[in-house]
């Protein structure tokens, strides 16, 4: 049975460092839509999408929920596990971070977007 989520798509090592709870902010220049964002599925690959249209190929490595999105502060660089700090970019809080292993390879693409996973 095929079911859609949403899913964001984050450069390795990130991604698994979510799954594990370590990294609880997701920073980004730009903000969702919506809120909340629930079961967003977390999509780890091993390349940045700088461009429209880019796309790679990664695997499914956690879900999460998403119901603060803020001004990214100089105290939550740890948090984000970020090497440095820098103004104008938005902390997407982490919530619910639940761990997951599909194995099978999944789309990564720029900003949300949609996958759909066959379930037993």
């Amino acid at each position: 049975m095929k079911k859609r989520y949403s899913a964001l798509s984050i450069v390795a090592p990130s991604g698994s460092n979510i799954a594990c709870g370590l990294k609880t902010l997701e920073v980004r220049s730009w903000q969702p839509e919506h809120l909340p964002l629930k079961d967003l599925v977390i999509v780890e690959n091993q390349r940045y999408l700088h461009e429209s249209g880019d796309e790679d190929i990664g695997r499914a490595v956690a879900m999460v929920d998403v119901y603060d999105v803020h001004a990214w502060t100089e105290t939550e660089v740890e948090q984000a596990q970020a090497t440095y700090w820098a103004a104008g970019y938005w902390a997407w809080r982490l919530e619910n971070i639940r761990m997951i292993h599909w194995d099978m390879p999944v789309p990564a693409k720029r900003d949300i977007y949609l996958i759909e996973i066959d379930h037993p």
